[in-house]
């Protein structure tokens, strides 16, 4: 059964891998490892990986910040993985000031704020899986067809573009595996749910120390070392 995966690389990191010893992940080794666990006929055919620039000036680490992504996405692309790159916007906003739990956001109270906001990836992806669905459909011998579309994200923006595959491509199936840690409960969005054959609520810190890359990835020009921070 080809496979074809679109991850949303935001939220893969901030639902997963913030805060952890594990952002050197070798995505493709676990999505497959994580296809083939609800399907063995699972075989990953394309990984689409999308993502936005750091923005040093609000990073952490700042440039270093910046750097250790563009040497994770040369990794990413060794390994066959298309990337696809977004964009952020920064802006100044006003924003009800946090006083406490107890007491609730007042407009009468309000602070500026500067905003950051990923831009174009809900869009970018929706697309990219209603496309390779629809190039499939009508320009593809049955038995070169991508046959399932997983989805690595817990957005529930993603809805509306699995509600038309499921509407237009029914013998399509789809799949949802949530970033999520395991250990961390949450509930699942029932939208994307609802529009899923399967979903992998979670995924554990022992699959994700199982399924790291070697600290150096050999590419076609410069090796990609691991950052030393990660």
């Amino acid at each position: 059964m080809k496979t074809a995966f679109f991850v949303d690389g935001y939220n893969m990191f901030y639902g997963l891998l913030a805060g952890t010893p594990y952002k050197w992940l070798d995505l493709s080794s676990l999505l497959e490892a994580i296809a083939h666990e609800n399907d063995p006929r699972s075989q990953t055919d394309e990984i689409h990986y999308f993502t936005s620039p750091v923005q040093p000036v609000l990073a952490s680490r700042g440039q270093q910040s910046k750097q250790a992504q563009d040497t994770y996405v040369r990794a990413l692309k060794a390994r066959g993985v298309i990337v696809h790159w977004g964009r952020h916007r920064l802006d100044h906003r006003k924003a009800p000031r946090f006083v406490s739990r107890d007491v609730p956001a007042s407009r009468q109270d309000q602070v500026d704020i500067w905003n950051l906001e990923e831009k174009e990836t809900d869009v970018r992806i929706g697309i990219a899986m209603y496309r390779l669905a629809a190039k499939q459909f009508w320009g593809s011998s049955p038995e070169d067809r991508i046959q399932q579309v997983v989805l690595v994200s817990g957005d529930t923006d993603m809805t509306p573009a699995l509600e038309a595959i499921r509407a237009d491509f029914p013998h399509l199936r789809v799949g949802i595996i949530l970033p999520h840690r395991k250990g961390i409960e949450r509930t699942p969005p029932g939208s994307l749910k609802k529009q899923a054959h399967w979903m992998r609520r979670y995924i554990s810190n022992e699959e994700l120390e199982t399924h790291q890359l070697s600290n150096r990835v050999h590419t076609r020009k410069k090796p990609a070392d691991k950052p030393d921070y990660w």
